[in-house]
């Protein structure tokens, strides 16, 4: 497969949606794995909805998903080939002009071009649905531009894919109408036909049509939330597509290796937010140590900084492997952040004497529980701290002995003020051997206040 040429045609209408990305996804893999040019036209021919801050997040979005392209267009920059396309048509008898009653304002005249539709069969293949056919009769003469300065997309979407020598158009089911029409005006302009790939579109979890309820939202607001982009492009991509190899974790070029067109599903393919979470979950996992701490450290500096509660780099260091096991997209440590989920890290909590005794335990045996456990965790030298399981053995035939709910109950509420945290050991592992025994010592002042 020689000279492939291809296409991306947003509609700089709104922001780029996961839609959007799906279509520039698979134009892209398609084009780099035959070594083809990818062609980013903005159709802007909605002078009404089109903005430049909305062609401008599309750009900034599909670059993030680690996107590029070869050209760029804007459909508004190139009237001038529409308007002899079109100026060419009427010449030839192929298109009229016709002056009909204005929609907006009753009693008006405008002067539209409509293009002379023979009514016969149009048959085309699709790569993934196979031959497709249409009865073009009941089109009629259809309209192609408001005016010779307004040529309508249909129109102007074949002009620019013929005089761009497009080879391939792979776009989205919702596209299959338009076909027809454009298939004609090809035909009329003398441009070769492109081949045709139309894949259904996503759907949402309840299989209704994906909208902002269901996971049809803006990629922007997917990368505010922390999902990464090598996560929503592996998931945006494997949607709806099996790979020869059926592996569900892939990178760019692992993708662009195997991707083949007749490999996507006729069936439309059910967009999963829990889905994409497991996806991004497996990146954040996957991602180097120091990259990690630099991102939660800066979300638990954010979080820590609106309490007043001092933020301490080392201990926001030896909480990565905590992070890491609890979260599946960014988002997820900013929300524990300012829930307070990690705020006895770094500043010792305010333990509540009723709470501090294992239910059924009274003050008297938690008092002596703690004590020995103090002495316990005094013995261990300061450096024996950076390994949990050295703090835990210290410990852990005493609690064996003695009950391990009626030992470890106190100690883990006096080291976080929390009836759920990750277990005392790796709590003392990472806030270290002097703020162990000072928590601890609190709690037992505490525990002096309850009558015994």
């Amino acid at each position: 497969m020689e000279s492939i040429r291809v296409r991306f045609p947003p509609s700089p209408t709104g922001l780029c949606h996961v839609g959007t990305a799906r279509m520039a996804i698979l134009n892209y893999l398609f084009a780099r794995k035959h070594g083809g040019v990818i062609i980013f036209r903005s159709e802007d021919t909605d002078k009404e909805r089109s903005t430049k801050e909305f062609e401008e997040d599309i750009v900034e979005q599909l670059h993030w998903l680690g996107l590029e392209w070869d050209e760029f267009y804007r459909d508004t920059e190139l009237i001038d080939r529409h308007k002899e396309a079109l100026t060419r048509l009427i010449a030839d008898d192929k298109a009229y002009v016709s002056e009909e009653e204005g929609k907006k304002e009753a009693g008006t005249v405008v002067r539209v071009v409509r293009f002379r539709n023979p009514g016969r069969e149009v048959t085309f293949n699709d790569v993934i649905r196979g031959d497709i056919s249409f009865d073009t009769t009941e089109l009629g003469d259809f309209v192609i531009a408001r005016s010779i300065d307004e040529p309508l997309y249909n129109f102007s979407v074949v002009v620019n894919d013929g005089t761009m020598n497009i080879t391939h158009v792979i776009r989205g089911e919702d596209h299959i109408s338009n076909t027809p029409r454009q298939i004609l005006i090809q035909e009329a302009l003398g441009y070769p036909r492109p081949i045709y790939a139309h894949y259904p579109l996503f759907l949402g979890t309840d299989r209704s049509k994906l909208s902002k309820r269901t996971g049809d939202v803006a990629v922007k607001s997917y990368r505010e939330q922390g999902f990464l982009p090598e996560a929503l492009l592996n998931y945006i991509a494997i949607l709806g597509w099996t790979p020869p190899s059926e592996q569900e974790v892939m990178g760019r070029e692992e993708m662009i290796e195997e991707f083949d067109l007749k490999d996507l599903h006729k069936s439309g393919a059910v967009f999963d937010i829990e889905k994409l979470r497991w996806y991004n979950r497996h990146y954040l996992q996957a991602m180097p140590a120091d990259l990690f701490e630099a991102e939660a450290g800066k979300i638990l500096k954010e979080s820590l900084k609106g309490r007043n509660i001092p933020f301490d780099p080392s201990i926001a260091a030896s909480l990565v492997p905590v992070v890491r096991e609890r979260i599946a997209v960014w988002e997820d440590l900013r929300i524990h952040a300012q829930e307070g989920e990690y705020d006895f890290f770094f500043a010792d909590p305010a333990s509540e004497p009723s709470r501090i005794a294992q239910k059924g335990v009274s003050a008297e045996d938690t008092v002596r529980h703690l004590k020995s456990v103090k002495t316990l965790l005094s013995e261990i030298p300061a450096d024996a701290y950076s390994d949990p399981e050295q703090i835990k053995s210290a410990v852990w035939e005493y609690a064996g002995a003695e009950g391990r709910a009626a030992v470890l109950w106190p100690l883990r509420y006096a080291l976080t003020g929390r009836e759920r945290s990750p277990d005392p050991f790796e709590v003392a592992h990472i806030i270290g051997k002097e703020a162990t025994l000072r928590r601890v010592d609190f709690a037992l002042s505490q525990l002096s206040k309850v009558k015994v």
